[in-house]
C-alpha cells in the first residue's frame, strides 16, 4: 500500500494540530491557575466535539460528490475532476489565509487566549459553556482546513485521512509533551518549518488544481461537440499539449516520474509534477512570490511587537 499521499495531511495536520493543543494547553493552564478545574471536562468536550464534527463535514463531503455523480453518470468523468478542482480552490485559500494570519497571530496567541478564558470563567454559570465554545472553535477551525484539503484529494480514497489520523496523533503527543511533562520545544523554529513545507504543498496543490480543470474542461469538450471550443489550445500548437493550460515547459517524464519513488514523495511534499505547463507554471511561481512573500514577511515581525502587545494586554 502507497502511503506517500498521506504525507500532505500528516504534515498540514500535525501543523494545525499543534495550533489547536497549544490553545487546549493554555486553556488548560488558565483554569488550574484560577482554581476552575472542575471546567476542564468541558475543555475535553470542546475537543471532541471539534473533531467529530470536522470528521462529519469530511463525510458530507464526500457523500455530496458521489450523490452527484451518481444522480448525472453520463457526466462523473467531469464532475469529479472538476469538484476536485473547486474544492482545492476553497482549500488554497484557506490554508493560505491561515498560513499568513496564524503565523501574525502566534505572537499574541497566549495573551489572547488567556483573556478569553478568564472571561468566560467571570460568566459564573455561563462559564462552561463560554470554555466549549473556545475550545470547539479553535478545533474547528484547524479541523475544516485538513477537510477541505483531504476532499480536494479524494480520489486517493482513504490514505489522505489515514495521514490526518496520524498528524492528529503526533499533535496530540506534542501536546502532552509541552503541558504534561513539561518538557522544552522550540515552538517558533517547529512552526517555521512546518510553515514553509505547507506552503510548499499548497503551491503544488495549485498545479493539480488546475490540472483537473484542464481534465474536466478537456474531458466535456469530448463528451460534447458544443463544448468544444472550451478547449482553446488546439493539438495543432505542440505535439504535448494541453486543453487550457497551453504549451508544456517542463517534462521530466524519462528522468524523474512523479509516480515512481523518489519522484512520488517530492510530489506529495512539495508539489513536484513530472509535468508542468505554462500556466501552471505562472500561477505557481505567482503563488510563491505573493503568498510566500506575505508569509516570510510575517516572521520578521520586529521581537518587541509582541512583547509591546502583551504589556499592553496585560493592562486591559
Amino acid at each position: 500500500m502507497d502511503f506517500t499521499a498521506a504525507l500532505p495531511t500528516f504534515v498540514i495536520t500535525l501543523r494545525e494540530g499543534v495550533e489547536a493543543a497549544i490553545v487546549v494547553g493554555i486553556v488548560l493552564a488558565c483554569l488550574k491557575k484560577a482554581k476552575a478545574g472542575h471546567l476542564n471536562p468541558w475543555v475535553y468536550a470542546g475537543v471532541a466535539v471539534g473533531l467529530v464534527a470536522s470528521a462529519l463535514v469530511g463525510v458530507l463531503f464526500s457523500w455530496g460528490i458521489q450523490a452527484l455523480s451518481a444522480t448525472y453518470p453520463q457526466y462523473a468523468p467531469v464532475i469529479e475532476p472538476l469538484l476536485e478542482a473547486v474544492f482545492g480552490v476553497i482549500a488554497i485559500a484557506m490554508l493560505s489565509w491561515m498560513l499568513i494570519w496564524m503565523t501574525q497571530q502566534a505572537k499574541y496567541l497566549k495573551s489572547e487566549v488567556e483573556g478569553a478564558v478568564t472571561s468566560a470563567i467571570q460568566q459564573g454559570k455561563g462559564s462552561g459553556w463560554g470554555v466549549f465554545t473556545l475550545i470547539l472553535i479553535a478545533v474547528l477551525r484547524e479541523g475544516f482546513e485538513t477537510v477541505l484539503f483531504i476532499v480536494a484529494k479524494f480520489q486517493q480514497g482513504l490514505i489522505p485521512a489515514l495521514g490526518a489520523i496520524a498528524g492528529i496523533a503526533v499533535a496530540a503527543g506534542i501536546g502532552v509533551l509541552l503541558f504534561k511533562w513539561g518538557i522544552k520545544i522550540n515552538i517558533r523554529l517547529f512552526f517555521q518549518v512546518m510553515g514553509v513545507l505547507l506552503l510548499l504543498i499548497v503551491a503544488g496543490l495549485v498545479v493539480s488544481s488546475l490540472s483537473h480543470f484542464d481534465e474536466s474542461i478537456k474531458t466535456l469538450a469530448q463528451m460534447d461537440r458544443k463544448s468544444a471550443d472550451l478547449c482553446f489550445y488546439y493539438e495543432r500548437f505542440a505535439k504535448d499539449h494541453s486543453c487550457i493550460l497551453g504549451p508544456i515547459v517542463w517534462n521530466m517524464s524519462s528522468v524523474l516520474p512523479d509516480d515512481q519513488f523518489p519522484g512520488i514523495v517530492l510530489k506529495a511534499l512539495i508539489g513536484y509534477r513530472e509535468k508542468i505547463y505554462l500556466v501552471q507554471s505562472v500561477a505557481y511561481l505567482l503563488f510563491m512570490f505573493t503568498i510566500g512573500g506575505l508569509y516570510f514577511n510575517s516572521l520578521a515581525v520586529p521581537a518587541g511587537a509582541s512583547v509591546q502587545h502583551e504589556k499592553s494586554a496585560s493592562r486591559k
